[in-house]
C-alpha cells in the first residue's frame, strides 16, 4: 500500500487492481469462531426441538383428530396443543419454577406440563371445550420450552448453571441423557442396485416408503427370464407386478406398458411379463393379491383384505385412500422402468453411501416418533376411562378421565433406557461429563444403524460426499469404526418442511401437472401407524429377550 502521511491524518491510497483480477482476503479464524460459538454448537439438536415443539406435536394430535368410544354418537375431538414452563410440585401442594440444576440435584425429571383441548361430542350435543394436563413432556436444555433460555450470564450462575454449558440434552431422574442422531437411508427415494441369487444377477428397485413414522419397505425385481415382481410389507413372497397394476386398477395391456415407458427396448420386456400374466381383469388380480394376504378365508374377506393391504401397506407416502391408488400405480411403473434402466446399462447403481441419500433423525424427529406412539396409548386409555364411567352412569368428563401418568411414563422410559419406538437400542445415551470437549463430542454424534457385527466395508470407509459435514478422523477404533462418526465443525442442518400444502401450490404455480388431478384437493383423513410401531416395539423386546 502507498501512503501519504499529513501531519493531522493518514489515508491509504487505494491498490488499482489489473481488469479482471479481485482481491479477497478470508480470516479462518473469524470464520472459525463465528461457527464454534457456544450457541452454534448443538443448534442442530435445539432448532429440531424447537420444531417438535411447534409443529411435531400438533401434527401428531392432527392425526389422530377424534377419539373414538364404543358409546353410542360418543367421541372425543381433539384441538390445540401447548407445553407449559418446567414445573415442579412441592410436597404441600405448591408449585414452583424448576431449573436445571435442582433438578440434577433432587434427582427429578425436567419437564413441563402437556395442555391439550378437549372436547366430548354426544350425538348433536358438543360439550364446552376443555384444556386438560395431558402429561409431562422432557424438555432440552437452551431449548425454547427451557427456563435458562431468556436468562443472563449472571442470572445463570445464580441459578447454580454454568453460563458455558451449550445445553441440547435432558434431564431424567437427575441424570443427563442425550439423543444421538441417527443416519439412515433417504426415504421415499427410489434406489437401485444389483443383488445376487442363487447364482444369478438381479436388478431391485427399493424404496423406504414413510408416513406418519411409520417405514414400508417396497421391493421391485427383475428376476430370471425378465420377469418383474413385487414385495411389500403384509404379504408373503413375492407378486407379479402385472397382477398389482390390475389390481390397482391399471386393467388393460397398453395402459400397464405406457405406464412402465414409451421405449422400445423396455415395451419388449413389458410384453413377456404380460405373456405371463396370472389375472386379465381389475377383478381377478384383487382376488389373486386376497389369495396371498389371506389364504383359507372366505372369498368376501379375501377381497376386504387385499384392498385393506394396498390402500394402508403398499407405499403409504403416496396415500391411504383408494383414490390414491392410481399414483401408487405410477410410482411402480417408475420403479420398474428403473430396473430396465439398469439391465440395458443405461444407469448406474445407486450408491448407498453418498450422502444425498441418507437423512438424519435429529431430537425432534426421535421425540415425534415417541410422541405419536405414546400418546395412541393416552387415547386408548381415556377411550376405556370414558366407556367405563359411561357404564356407571357418571357425567363425561374429560379432566376426571384422563390419567396424565400414561403418557408421561411412556415418554420418560425411552429417555432413561436408551430403547426407542421401533426397537431400536442406544438412542438417548449417558452424557460424557470426562471433560468439557467429550461432552461437546457426544452432542455432535451421528449412529448409523448398520450391525457392528458384520463388515460393512462401503459403510465404513470415508465418503468424498461426507466432506464439510462429517469430520474424517473422529471416530472410535473397533467394531464401532466408521459406524459412529461426528459432525464437521461448520456443518449446516436443516429441518423438515412442515407446510406441504404451501410446497405442493408453488410447484403447481410452476406449470408442474399433478398425475392424478382428481386427488389434489382431497382432505387428509385422521388416522394413525401407532398400532403397527407398537408391534414393531414389542416384536423387538421378544426378541431381544429371546
Amino acid at each position: 500500500m502507498n501512503e501519504q502521511t499529513d501531519e493531522h491524518k493518514t489515508v491509504k491510497k487505494p491498490v488499482l487492481l489489473k481488469p479482471g483480477r479481485c482481491k479477497a482476503v478470508l480470516n479462518r479464524e473469524v470464520l472459525s469462531r463465528a461457527y464454534f460459538t457456544r450457541d452454534k454448537i448443538v443448534r442442530h439438536h435445539i432448532d429440531s426441538f424447537n420444531d417438535f415443539l411447534d409443529y411435531g406435536m400438533q401434527k401428531v394430535i392432527s392425526e389422530q383428530g377424534v377419539i373414538e368410544t364404543d358409546i353410542e354418537d360418543t367421541y372425543v375431538r381433539l384441538g390445540e396443543i401447548r407445553v407449559g414452563k418446567p414445573l415442579v410440585k412441592e410436597a404441600d401442594g405448591a408449585q414452583d419454577m424448576l431449573y436445571p440444576n435442582d433438578a440434577r440435584l433432587r434427582d427429578i425429571t425436567y419437564s413441563a406440563p402437556i395442555h391439550l383441548e378437549m372436547t366430548i361430542v354426544q350425538g348433536d350435543t358438543e360439550h364446552e371445550p376443555v384444556e386438560a394436563i395431558v402429561g409431562q413432556l422432557p424438555i432440552m436444555l437452551m431449548s425454547k420450552g427451557c427456563n435458562l433460555v431468556e436468562m443472563t450470564h449472571d442470572e445463570m450462575i445464580e441459578v447454580g448453571e454454568d453460563p458455558l454449558d451449550p445445553g441440547g440434552y435432558f434431564i431424567v431422574n437427575g441424570t443427563e441423557r442425550v439423543l444421538m442422531t441417527l443416519e439412515d437411508l433417504a426415504p421415499n427415494k427410489i434406489l437401485v442396485e444389483f443383488e445376487e441369487r442363487y447364482g444369478d444377477r438381479i436388478e431391485v428397485a427399493k424404496v423406504f416408503s414413510e408416513r406418519r413414522g411409520y417405514r414400508a419397505l417396497a421391493v421391485v425385481e427383475r428376476g430370471r427370464k425378465a420377469i418383474i415382481e413385487v414385495s411389500f410389507p403384509s404379504i408373503s413372497g413375492r407378486l407379479a407386478f402385472v397382477t398389482l397394476m390390475r389390481a390397482l386398477g391399471i386393467e388393460t395391456d397398453e395402459d400397464i406398458v405406457n405406464t412402465v415407458s414409451y421405449d422400445p427396448e423396455v415395451v419388449k420386456f413389458m410384453m413377456e411379463n404380460l405373456e405371463e400374466a396370472e389375472a386379465h381383469t381389475c377383478e381377478e388380480a384383487v382376488e389373486k393379491v386376497g389369495n396371498r394376504v389371506a389364504a383359507g378365508q372366505t372369498g368376501e374377506y379375501q377381497i376386504k383384505r387385499a384392498n385393506y393391504v394396498i390402500d394402508r401397506y403398499l407405499l403409504p407416502h403416496l396415500g391411504n385412500e383408494p383414490e390414491h391408488r392410481i399414483v401408487k400405480a405410477q410410482y411402480l411403473g417408475r420403479m420398474a422402468e428403473a430396473c430396465f434402466e439398469l439391465a440395458l446399462g443405461r444407469r448406474r447403481p445407486d450408491d448407498k453411501d453418498h450422502y444425498s441419500n441418507k437423512r438424519l433423525k435429529l431430537s425432534g424427529n426421535l421425540m415425534e416418533d415417541l410422541f405419536r406412539v405414546s400418546f395412541n396409548r393416552l387415547a386408548r386409555d381415556i377411550k376405556y376411562q370414558l366407556e367405563r364411567a359411561n357404564m356407571r352412569n357418571r357425567d363425561l368428563n374429560v379432566i376426571t378421565v384422563v390419567r396424565a401418568d400414561v403418557l408421561t411414563e411412556r415418554l420418560g422410559h425411552p429417555l432413561a433406557t436408551g430403547n426407542w419406538v421401533g426397537g431400536r437400542a442406544g438412542v438417548s445415551q449417558l452424557l460424557d461429563r470426562i471433560d468439557y470437549m467429550a461432552s461437546l463430542s457426544h452432542l455432535r454424534r451421528v449412529i448409523s444403524p448398520l450391525s457392528r457385527a458384520q463388515p460393512h466395508f462401503e459403510a465404513r470407509d470415508l465418503h468424498p460426499t461426507q466432506w464439510g459435514r462429517i469430520c474424517p478422523s473422529e471416530t472410535p477404533e473397533g467394531p464401532n469404526c466408521g459406524l459412529v462418526k461426528n459432525f464437521a465443525q461448520m456443518v449446516e442442518v436443516s429441518t423438515d418442511v412442515f407446510d406441504v400444502k404451501g410446497l405442493k401450490q408453488t410447484l403447481y404455480n410452476l406449470n408442474i401437472e399433478h398425475v392424478a388431478p382428481h386427488i389434489m384437493n382431497l382432505e387428509e383423513k385422521h388416522g394413525t401407524y401407532a398400532t403397527e410401531l407398537e408391534a414393531m416395539e414389542d416384536e423387538a423386546e421378544y426378541s431381544g429377550g429371546a
